[in-house]
């Protein structure tokens, strides 16, 4: 196995984990019936790490991403993000959040877009105008800040979503599954991408995939869940040397962790995945 420092560009972590998730469920009352949608699911993970959720559609794990982001409250359990509640979380602009659609409004341009949660918290005009230009810089698309998001790609329209997301610099960036309708190359060369952000902006990702390969390359440690009632299976570390390239899929302890990822989906009554 890799050393700390050989899988993770920011090995100095603190004793004391930046996300912690114990015994949470998450219970949906629909029409008199209960959907339980997460069942006891406990967690914690260190500042700077790229973390994975991986599972079967309905297993809980954008369920848990919006557990996170106090976008609905946990039916039991705790969290604490900086030890801090979701909801303070959410108030001190602790994370950004990037949705599986680049939700960009199509009549304010790129620039305008990444300026926008900049004008909600009421950034200085100057300052919110820096701040996007410095994290389109960081995407790549510097050159396009006039352009309109029917005027991009979908792969770019998910560049600005990331500059977005993270324009006030949040602590965490959390993830739904944002490269899931792009096609196979852009879908790869997004993940290098989003590597080089992660390694340059030292942030912590928590990121939802359907892909095993995806999630390997990716991150530090794969969270595998079981179907509904969604519960964390296993958690497997993604120990693959940084900084990671094309290369790396194709290396032996690339398909190691892979196959250990899918013999642990298996193992909870398994699903089609997306090899």
């Amino acid at each position: 196995m890799s050393n700390a420092s050989a899988t993770h560009p920011n090995p100095e972590r603190s004793s004391q984990p930046l996300v912690s998730v114990r015994d949470v469920s998450m219970v949906f009352n629909t029409g008199g019936a209960q959907t339980i949608a997460l069942q006891n699911a406990s967690l914690e993970v260190a500042a700077g790490e790229f973390i994975s959720l991986i599972g079967p559609s309905g297993c809980g794990k954008t369920t848990l991403l919006r557990l996170l982001a106090d976008l609905i409250q946990p039916t039991s359990g705790s969290i604490r993000i900086g030890g801090k509640t979701p909801e303070e979380a959410r108030k001190s602009r602790a994370y950004g959040y990037v949705f599986q659609a680049p939700v960009l409004y199509e009549w304010r341009t790129v620039l305008a877009n990444v300026m926008l949660p900049l004008e909600v918290m009421n950034f200085p005009a100057a300052e919110r105008k820096q701040r996007a230009e410095k994290m389109l810089a960081l995407v790549g698309l510097e050159k396009f800040a006039k352009h309109y998001p029917w005027q991009l790609s979908g792969g770019m329209q998910q560049r600005v979503s990331i500059a977005r997301a993270l324009s006030f610099d949040p602590q965490l960036l959390f993830m739904d599954e944002p490269f899931g309708a792009l096609d196979e190359i852009t879908r790869e060369n997004l993940n290098l991408e989003l590597l080089r952000l992660w390694r340059e902006t030292g942030k912590t990702v928590i990121f939802v995939t359907h892909s095993i390969p995806e999630a390997v390359f990716l991150s530090t440690r794969v969270v595998v869940m079981t179907p509904r009632p969604g519960k964390i299976e296993t958690i497997i570390p993604a120990d693959l040397p940084q900084p990671r390239n094309f290369e790396t899929r194709e290396t032996p302890r690339f398909f190691e962790v892979a196959t250990a990822v899918r013999e642990s989906l298996r193992k909870g009554h398994g699903f089609e995945v997306v090899e």
